[in-house]
């Protein structure tokens, strides 16, 4: 059982390490490319700052032309419709442009524009403004005094129509330095960007590097080694299996034959009573004959009587008189007959009449001369048989070691097959990138999201199958819910859980522990072979009887194959032979049933004994 021990401590820490690095490794790789997509985010979001911001500069320059062109169009007209079609464009072109005009320089939520904090381009803005202001002036002026003839001179209008030519092209000069300069602006950010992401690249192909030197191919020297230590250790155990097994037999046999012996305990009318100094009151005629005295000498001191060696005489005195305080006492002593016999005497000394200081004793015997003769028999082919069920044990754990060496032959194949493959393509495709294409690079870069998501998945699965937690924390009810869940969730299947019982009931953990694993394993042959919509587990728990069924919509198997299944790997032949092997183990039963086309039944039967406690939560 130490050595069982020994062995489930080192897989439990040997697992527990490979998934701790493992995760901390994707962990890494997780980070800088979240750290990199940060990034790329936050540039498109200043980028389309940017262009806002661009487009509003732009159209400031064909407002300025617009608001000029309206003016000339209005001193050139003479159909009042389309003067009065003139002046309502000029109003609306004034009050866009000057609104446009603030909001780059202040910021506008309106316009999702943010407050310019350049100092180059406010300073350009600052040289702008005596421009932007006289022709602003110059238009609300043309708006409020209309066409000459009408609400002042033509000369006024004229003069502001000149306003309007002098500042344009200035304005217009000024508008594309400030639209150069925002341009610049992004271009600069966005060639700080790539070097970020040069960066980034360069640390995440480091990282990985140095994670494949000093963690996945140590942690994958460290399996092969633990996988070639089982394949010695069941080799040895295979040898010495059939020595092992005759030595049980003839053990048992010799075992059998001594439990036959030792019945043989006297039960005979062995019995006397005696005052407080010692003396005799009576004794049974079966008693006398056996420590061959006569009636004449009962006379005689107990403790003279019972044996004829002056050391036990002393020692049976200071037996008697200690008993006077206590209760009941029981003792085993050897004592010497007058023929010079050595006899055993099981004696209980009874105090009577407690409550009064005049006590007299009352000893009751049985002769267990035989019986001590028979132990000495039996602690010696006790010893023997010790050592026959140890060596019995070690074939049983050499059984458990091949069981054990199966499931981490399925892991590792699981690890190779699964997560070995996706951290090749993962190393080919990052090995692949080409820095100066752009374009592919995103490109990869995605692709490598998703596969080392696809890689975190498998790291799940692969771990999830180890001691979950909550069986340990909070018994078998959580632990199959959370089962479930996780399973649901790694293996995209419809796995649902329903709890019939009242109340959920902790039983033994030798009793948990068996229970999950079975249900584990019938799970899993239902997700790798029946083809299966949806599994369900049910469990209840009702008179001392918990149980537990799996239900799946598969497609099924002939039970009397059953029977047929080898005892390997394949096919799930190991599985349903350990799955009996764990449930006999604690006295459950367990039950399928199944049919071509109609899915597959397991139930769990296990009921708590006597000696079991059930804890109700």
């Amino acid at each position: 059982m130490t050595k069982g021990k020994h062995h489930k401590s080192l897989d439990t820490t040997t697992f527990l390490r490979i998934r701790k690095w493992y995760l901390w490794a994707l962990a890494a790789i997780a980070l800088t490319i979240i750290i990199a997509q940060v990034l790329i985010q936050l540039h498109l979001n200043s980028q389309l700052n940017d262009s806002r911001v661009i487009n509003v500069a732009g159209r400031q320059r064909a407002y300025s032309q617009k608001l000029v062109k309206a003016v000339l169009l209005l001193t050139r007209t003479t159909d009042k419709t389309q003067e009065h079609t003139v002046i309502k464009e000029i109003q609306k072109t004034l009050e866009v442009w000057k609104t446009s005009h603030l909001a780059l320089q202040l910021g506008a939520d309106s316009l999702n524009i943010p407050m310019e904090d350049d100092p180059a381009i406010l300073s350009l803005f600052q040289k702008l403004q005596p421009h932007h202001s006289a022709m602003v002036m110059s238009g609300e002026h043309i708006l409020k005094t209309g066409k000459a003839g009408k609400n002042g001179s033509k000369t006024a209008m004229d003069a502001d129509v000149s306003i309007l030519l002098e500042n344009e092209r200035p304005f217009l000069e000024l508008m594309d330095t400030i639209v150069n300069e925002y341009d610049k602006r992004s271009k600069a950010q966005l060639q700080n960007l790539k070097q970020k992401e040069y960066w980034l690249l360069a640390f995440s192909l480091l990282l990985l590097l140095l994670e494949m030197l000093f963690i996945f191919r140590p942690l994958s020297i460290q399996i092969r080694n633990t996988i070639s230590d089982l394949v010695r250790s069941r080799s040895n155990s295979d040898a010495h299996a059939r020595e092992v097994q005759e030595l049980f037999s003839e053990k048992e046999k010799s075992l059998q034959e001594l439990q036959e012996l030792n019945f043989v305990i006297d039960n005979a009318a062995l019995f006397a009573s005696a005052r407080k100094d010692g003396s005799i009151v009576f004794m049974s005629k079966k008693f006398l004959k056996l420590l061959g005295a006569e009636k004449e000498q009962l006379n005689t001191p107990l403790s003279e009587l019972l044996t004829s060696d002056e050391g036990q005489q002393q020692y049976l005195k200071e037996v008697l008189k200690s008993n006077r305080k206590n209760n009941i006492r029981n003792e085993e002593i050897q004592i010497t007959t007058r023929e010079g016999i050595r006899i055993w005497l099981d004696i209980s000394i009874v105090p009577m009449h407690q409550a009064s200081k005049q006590q007299s004793i009352l000893i009751l015997c049985s002769d267990i001369s035989e019986r001590k003769r028979n132990a000495l028999k039996v602690e010696q082919l006790t010893r023997e048989h010790f050592e026959e069920r140890m060596l019995q044990k070690k074939m049983q754990a050499s059984q458990i070691v091949e069981g054990q060496e199966e499931e981490r032959k399925r892991i590792a194949k699981d690890i190779h097959d699964g997560i070995g493959q996706m951290l090749t393509a993962l190393r080919f495709n990052i090995e692949s990138i080409d820095i100066e294409n752009t374009a592919k690079t995103a490109e990869k870069i995605a692709y490598l999201k998703s596969l080392t998501a696809d890689l975190i998945k498998g790291v799940r699965t692969a771990t999830f199958n180890l001691t979950p937690p909550e069986l340990t924390d909070h018994g078998i009810f959580p632990a199959l819910h959370k089962m479930s869940t996780e399973l649901s969730k790694l293996t995209g299947k419809n796995i649902l859980y329903e709890n019939k019982a009242e109340a959920q009931v902790r039983l033994s953990s030798l009793a948990e522990t068996n229970i999950y694993r079975v249900t584990q394993e019938a799970v899993n042959n239902a997700i790798k072979y029946s083809q299966a919509n949806y599994i369900l587990i049910s469990i209840n728990f009702k008179d001392d009887m918990l149980s537990i069924v799996v239900d799946d919509d598969g497609k099924g198997f002939d039970p009397n194959l059953l029977d047929t299944v080898p005892k390997n790997n394949s096919e799930g032949g190991m599985g349903l032979f350990f799955m009996k092997e764990r449930i006999s183990y604690i006295n459950g039963r367990l039950f399928i049933n199944s049919r071509p086309g109609k899915g597959t039944r397991v139930t769990i039967n296990y009921k708590t004994n006597n000696q079991e406690e059930v804890y109700g939560t």
